[in-house]
């Protein structure tokens, strides 16, 4: 240490003689750790991702070697859980996607249905524009076939046409008496006509007879012959007038009767208008088609009813499940197939047959609520019959979309 010339201490330069101490060993390891943590910290999400990426890959597309393992070891995927982890999904063509539970199984689209399907109750025939006046059930309500459901504004308008219609016929028919009673009193007349003008003509001839006797012994003259014979002449006539006239009345029947032929013509074609007009006032009457339950109501009284109809109507006592399978599919179904339907409404499952299979390729009309759903499907449609119980608990869901599984090829 040297002294400054102004007394401050300055300090030398040491110099390494081998005997100075080294830098602290903790200096460079504690900068390598830091590093290390540091490298965790940026490959612990990409490994992670890694991880749940080959999980879900692996468990979804199911690669040979891991249904392989699964076979191995018995295990299902996601057997642990109440919904499956994955379904299986096989491609029948581009642009449909049929799902396969199980070999031999076929999944459809259906809805509840009653037996025959809904029934859209319409007014009747040639109702025009009139309108509801009153609707005589309510919505859950059984009727029978043939019920009036509801009455429409144009009854008065039609009741007076038949009252018009039927005093037409009443008219006819005392003109039918009438005649029929004319004619009988024309038949009595010309008998009277004939039983006096053969009266008559005995009288004449009978004059006749004593003329000739008295002319042929000179009491009386030959004027007085001849008018006495031309006086029986004349009788005789008469009498072949009346039989003439009687006779038409005796040759013929009532029914070839002219006068008789054209009131009967006459009564027949009221009593035709009478028809027609009764006929009519069912046109203010909506009746019932079937035997059933009242589904819903469309139209209030007052309003023309609309295209929709006024009332549906359906067959709850027995109902059905349509499903639309999949033209490729359809193949695999028989009629008695074994069928379990589904939905999130239902407390159960319901169970039924297939009783009809359709005749007719369509396009899908029942689709999901997914955005990617196929909407434009060729389908056929399969009509299912549910058993006693599955159809009490569906008859109070009418349409409810459901998911339909049919156990192709296990129809006994």
């Amino acid at each position: 240490m040297q002294q400054h010339p102004d007394n401050a201490q300055v300090a030398l330069p040491l110099i390494d003689n081998g005997a100075s101490p080294m830098p602290p060993a903790a200096t460079k390891p504690v900068s390598a750790r830091f590093v290390m943590r540091r490298g965790w910290v940026l490959l612990l999400p990409l490994f992670l991702f890694i991880f749940f990426s080959g999980a879900v890959v692996g468990m979804y597309f199911q690669p040979p070697g891991l249904r392989a393992f699964f076979h191995a070891t018995g295990l299902v995927p996601g057997a642990g859980t109440d919904t499956p982890i994955a379904v299986a999904i096989r491609k029948v063509t581009a642009q449909e996607e049929i799902a396969v539970i199980s070999e031999g199984d076929v999944v459809a689209l259906g809805r509840i249905i009653p037996r025959g399907d809904v029934t859209s109750v319409a007014t009747p025939s040639g109702a025009g524009d009139a309108r509801i006046a009153a609707i005589n059930v309510t919505v859950g309500a059984q009727v029978v076939a043939g019920d009036v459901l509801a009455v429409l504004d144009n009854l008065p308008q039609l009741q007076h046409a038949a009252a018009s219609a039927r005093a037409a016929v009443a008219v006819r028919e005392a003109a039918l008496a009438q005649t029929r009673a004319t004619i009988h009193a024309s038949k009595q007349e010309a008998q009277a006509g004939l039983e006096r003008a053969e009266a008559t003509a005995a009288a004449a001839k009978a004059d006749l007879d004593r003329a000739t006797s008295l002319f042929e012994r000179g009491l009386a003259t030959r004027a007085d012959l001849d008018q006495i014979a031309a006086r029986a002449i004349e009788a005789g006539r008469d009498v072949e007038r009346n039989r003439a006239t009687l006779s038409r009345f005796a040759t013929t029947t009532e029914a070839t009767q002219t006068d008789i032929a054209v009131a009967e013509a006459n009564l027949a074609a009221a009593r035709v208008d009478l028809a027609r007009s009764e006929q009519d006032m069912e046109r203010a009457y909506v009746r019932a088609p079937i035997a059933g339950q009242v589904l819903d109501i469309n139209a209030r009284a007052g309003e023309r009813p609309g295209v929709a109809g006024i009332i549906n109507l359906g067959d709850t006592r027995q109902m059905t499940v349509q499903a639309e399978v999949y033209q490729t599919m359809i193949g695999r179904v028989a009629i008695g197939d074994p069928v379990t339907i589904t939905a999130d409404a239902l407390r159960g499952e319901l169970t039924g047959t297939v009783s009809a299979i359709g005749l007719e390729i369509g396009r899908q009309s029942i689709t999901s609520a997914e955005p990617a759903a196929n909407t434009d499907a060729r389908v056929v449609d399969v009509i299912i019959m549910l058993d006693a119980r599955s159809s009490a608990l569906a008859q109070n869901f009418t349409n409810l979309e459901t998911v339909v599984r049919i156990d192709a090829g296990r129809a006994e």
